[in-house]
């Protein structure tokens, strides 16, 4: 057993899903699937036993569905919050928010490749957040349908407190940057980029890189032509 590997637990209600997850996980260099999960109160025993670096949650499972394990690991008010990255279908959009609201720091649909399921794990190991981009531009076009006028009526709203730089760093968020890709646009350092995205969350009272993408949005900082074309 690797002491350095990322540990994922997985929970979802299929065998098939959970054995397909373990099976991709298991063969990557410095992951490790240590513990699986058949039901959301299953799934909250063992994260609590286990503490894995990374939780795999299913929306729908018996018991406590996965909204409901995600606010009980990660969400507003737990001690010490866990890395849950929350398992949708495209019939479940309407989940995302309230992931995000409950603390998912991610989103995955079933089918995504493998690929974006190991990216994923190593993203939610690290404190970023990786959204699977089907789920992406869903999610914003129903942002965009909510969003204030323009960026110019952020004056007096709350990231009015963001410098203009500060504000770049949200803008790239949102449209789905990395941190290196946010470092390669603006020409900073992946220690600076790091700087702005903690005073980002400190100003604004988010959590994690999807609830600023979310709040992005929702209150106008991206341009229109940006990001869902």
């Amino acid at each position: 057993m690797d002491s350095t590997a990322t540990r994922v637990l997985i929970a979802d209600d299929q065998d098939l899903v959970r054995a397909g997850f373990r099976l991709i996980l298991d063969a990557q260099d410095g992951i490790e699937v240590v513990g699986e999960a058949a039901d959301g109160a299953r799934c909250v025993e063992l994260a609590r036993e286990l503490r894995p670096d990374v939780c795999l949650v299913d929306v729908r499972m018996p018991k406590l569905n996965g909204l409901e394990v995600t606010r009980l690991l990660a969400g507003p008010g737990v001690a010490h919050p866990l890395h849950v990255v929350v398992i949708t279908s495209f019939d479940q959009d309407d989940y995302v928010n309230t992931a995000l609201r409950s603390g998912a720091c991610g989103f995955l649909l079933k089918d995504a490749t493998p690929a974006l399921l190991i990216e994923a794990v190593r993203a939610a190991a690290r404190g970023d957040a990786l959204v699977s981009p089907a789920v992406t531009v869903r999610l914003l076009r129903q942002l965009e349908d909510q969003r204030t006028p323009s960026a110019s009526s952020l004056a007096g709203r709350p990231g009015s407190q963001l410098s203009a730089r500060e504000l770049e760093v949200v803008r790239l968020v949102a449209v789905g940057r990395t941190n290196q890709e946010i470092c390669d646009t603006l020409f900073l350092s992946l220690s600076t980029v790091k700087t702005h995205l903690g005073k980002i969350h400190t100003k604004l009272g988010l959590r994690n890189r999807v609830e600023i993408a979310a709040w992005a949005w929702a209150n106008g900082a991206v341009p229109a032509n940006r990001g869902l074309t």
